[in-house]
């Protein structure tokens, strides 16, 4: 979406979420954890007008938005990381200001849930970089903070440039996606060959991607994996897409697949002890992280 498209929104289609984890409680809908009754949706958030169904207006732009040319857009533009520098703790407290007043079930912060995810990791004994593959995995939420419209930050992710699945989300909102009609993109592959692999897709534009490219020097591929695809569950929970996929994705799948449930299903009330916890995430960030990271 050009500049001066974007001027064009209204407040409602750039924030058409009360609180970014309207959309994580979607999904914990969609995909309740194993073994765990499904809640009851008068058990989700109540936000006073629950014929609101803010959740399927959000998909709604997200879907008409994320075309092809956006996603090579908003690549262009933020992936030079010219926006801002700053140390890695300057960085939750600018995440924190995301906390939404208007959120009625929580007061916990951005960091408290990525320390949520990263101390359920550390307690079933992976490796530290997948420790600090939850603690940073939500940091490219503050695309929200550069103005970013929420459809543009958070939501399920999709291939562009190719057909889409009716896995995703809401399908029948792509049809108002220019692409859609578009014969360059709407067949099967679009503009991708058989078995190209992911890291030659292009997907719908995202905190993921963002953190992704943010952290691909200083993480392992399947740390990076897990951060670039934790989004897509057209493929790692629907199977879908299989015919993009190459064998380096195929052996990939299960790491994406082990992060998830400790991004979905590991938040709590009580927030962690930051005080007693603070000394092992500072020996940790130091270790794989550089003294600043760029935005």
């Amino acid at each position: 979406m050009a500049a001066d498209q974007k001027m064009k929104l209204s407040e409602k289609e750039i924030n058409p979420l009360a609180s970014l984890d309207e959309w994580e409680d979607a999904v914990l809908e969609r995909y309740p954890e194993p073994g765990v009754p499904a809640k009851d949706k008068d058990e989700y958030r109540n936000y006073d007008d629950p014929a609101r169904n803010t959740v399927k207006e959000f998909y709604r732009l997200n879907h008409t938005f994320q075309t092809y040319s956006f996603v090579k857009e908003k690549k262009q533009e933020f992936l030079k990381f010219d926006k801002r520098e700053m140390p890695v703790w300057d960085a939750f407290n600018f995440l924190n200001q995301l906390v939404d007043d208007s959120d009625p079930d929580t007061s916990l912060d951005q960091f408290q849930h990525l320390l949520q995810t990263s101390e359920a990791i550390r307690a079933d004994g992976h490796p530290d970089w997948m420790v600090l593959t939850g603690l940073m995995h939500d940091m490219g939420k503050v695309l929200c903070l550069f103005g970013e419209p929420q459809w543009a930050v958070v939501g399920d992710t999709f291939p562009v440039g190719c057909g889409y699945s009716n896995k995703v989300v809401y399908p029948e909102f792509f049809k108002d996606n220019a692409d859609y009609s578009d014969p360059r993109f709407n067949s099967q592959l679009g503009v991708y060959e058989k078995g190209c692999g992911l890291r030659n897709i292009n997907m719908s534009w995202g905190h993921d991607e963002y953190v992704y490219q943010m952290m691909k020097d200083y993480l392992p591929e399947e740390g990076l994996y897990m951060l670039r695809y934790h989004s897509f569950y057209a493929w790692h929970r629907e199977g879908e897409y299989s015919y993009l996929l190459d064998d380096h994705d195929r052996n990939m799948l299960k790491w994406v697949q082990l992060f998830n449930p400790y991004d979905l299903y590991s938040k709590v009330p009580t927030p962690p002890d930051w005080k007693q916890l603070r000394p092992y995430y500072e020996d940790l960030v130091a270790k794989y992280l550089p003294a600043t990271i760029r935005f």
